[in-house]
């Protein structure tokens, strides 16, 4: 169909260079301490943000916005493929490495992380999948091969384990199943098994067992299991309404754990405070209120799926993270879209939002 866009979508790329750069600067306050510490110097994790992911995922997405998304879905099976290559890769002892063996190395050069690549190349291959069967979703024969294909991703990822990575998929995949048309029944019969292995595996682990019981009450344990949520649940609560200042985190001084990666919600939150914390909030709800419009307006199928894909992925990781900060979910160890430190994260979501900026190009109606 004829596009009714003569360009890309203005402020949907306002909106996510937005969160971007409001991201390297709250990294470079609170990467500061652990940066100069470790490397002896302060902005050696916003430099390498920099370098290897935000410079890598601008080329991405500069490159995905002037490509039509039809043309990727040649693609879709191949990039599938490579994809679950990589998640078998890092089970290779001396390759994988990371406290979950989610990583992998290049030359000491640097390193990608699979089960973040695997989020976008698993939607191109699931949209154009349902593309093609719209009349099969509707029936039993649509639905086996979704979970088998579906499984075999989860279950790699489970492997490493990383059940934070895991659910955000599988709940990405759900939701673009559901706007296909799949029947409730169906998804009625995935979200129950879904919950029972999501159920299976907090039983098998020990240590998942343990964060949700801190999750029920974290004043148990608060210099043990229930450390990391305590801390930031302080910072948050030190920050007030105007924060502390720019810079003036405490908690970033070696007592918050993961202070560049899950918990950088928490030093925004002492720092600048409850305003810019929801200020940061409106700035995701744009994001996919303005991703969602563009999915609506999709001139075919497999954009739509593509763009409400990436908008669920983007806003369910940016809800467990902060809701994991705040003690109204589990800690999962799940990052802050756009704003925590991750240069394969960074890079991927950058080329997602260009598969959503070339949708928007190619409109059945404006937005």
């Amino acid at each position: 169909m004829q596009s009714k866009s003569s360009t890309f979508d203005l402020p949907f790329l306002l909106i996510t260079m937005g969160l971007v750069l409001f991201g390297l600067i709250m990294l470079s306050s609170a990467s500061g301490p652990t940066g100069y510490e470790n490397f002896g110097d302060s902005y050696y994790f916003v430099k390498h943000q920099i370098l290897f992911g935000l410079i890598p995922g601008l080329i991405g997405l500069l490159w995905f916005a002037r490509t039509p998304c039809q043309q990727i879905k040649r693609y879709a099976f191949p990039l599938l493929l490579v994809s679950i290559l990589l998640l078998l890769v890092v089970f290779i002892p001396g390759v994988g490495f990371g406290s979950s063996n989610s990583w992998i190395r290049f030359g000491g050069l640097f390193s990608v992380q699979p089960a973040e690549i695997v989020k976008l190349t698993f939607l191109f291959y699931l949209a154009a999948w349902l593309e093609k069967r719209q009349t099969s979703i509707k029936n039993s024969d649509g639905l086996m091969p979704f979970i088998i294909v579906l499984s075999v991703v989860l279950g790699l990822i489970a492997l490493q384990p990383d059940i934070g990575t895991m659910t955000i998929i599988a709940a990405m995949a759900f939701i673009v199943y559901f706007v296909a048309g799949a029947p409730l029944i169906f998804l009625g019969g995935i979200g129950g098994f879904g919950f029972l292995v999501f159920f299976l595996l907090i039983k098998l682990a020990p240590y998942r067992a343990a964060r949700f019981t801190t999750f029920l009450h974290p004043e148990l344990d608060p210099q043990g299991i229930g450390y990391h949520i305590n801390q930031a649940l302080l910072a948050i609560g030190s920050g007030g309404f105007f924060g502390l200042g720019y810079g003036l985190s405490r908690q970033k001084f070696a007592y918050l754990p993961e202070v560049v990666g899950d918990s950088i919600f928490a030093v925004i939150a002492e720092e600048m405070g409850f305003v810019i914390a929801v200020g940061l909030l409106a700035l995701f709800v744009a994001f996919v209120w303005r991703g969602l419009k563009i999915a609506a307006a999709s001139a075919d199928s497999y954009s739509k799926y593509l763009c409400v894909g990436i908008i669920s992925w983007i806003a369910i990781q940016a809800f467990v993270n902060i809701g994991s900060m705040t003690s109204i979910l589990p800690m999962t160890g799940v990052t802050l879209p756009f704003v925590s430190y991750g240069g394969t994260s960074l890079a991927v979501g950058l080329c997602g939002v260009g598969v959503i900026l070339s949708v928007s190009r190619h409109l059945k109606k404006e937005v």
